[in-house]
Parts: structure tokens; C-alpha cells; sequence
């Protein structure tokens, strides 16, 4: 067993915040972008709302 601090980590483009390695994203965690629904759900809506230009 690992200890925490020893796990992988990456940065969430919602909220820019660090996340750690989950055992529930041991199969795809090279396709894990967002550190929670709520941030993926955020995440979509900024990319695909208009410039407000």
C-alpha cells in the first residue's frame, strides 16, 4: 500500500485545484481530467459558452 503523498496527482482545468489517484480510477486514470462530476459539468459549460464579445 501506497501512502498518500506517494500517489500521482494531476490538476483540475475547472477548479485548478490538485487531485490525487483514486483506486476507482485505477483502470483510466490517463483519461481522468476533472476531480469531480461537478467540475466535468462546469468544465463542459465554460468551453462551450459563446465570447462575450
Amino acid at each position: 500500500m501506497q501512502k498518500k503523498e506517494n500517489l500521482p496527482t494531476k490538476l483540475c482545468p475547472a477548479c485548478n485545484r490538485p487531485f490525487s489517484w483514486r483506486k476507482k480510477w485505477e483502470k483510466n486514470w490517463e483519461h481522468v481530467v476533472y476531480c469531480s462530476e461537478a467540475c466535468r459539468r462546469s468544465g463542459k459549460r465554460q468551453k462551450t459558452s459563446p465570447d462575450p464579445e
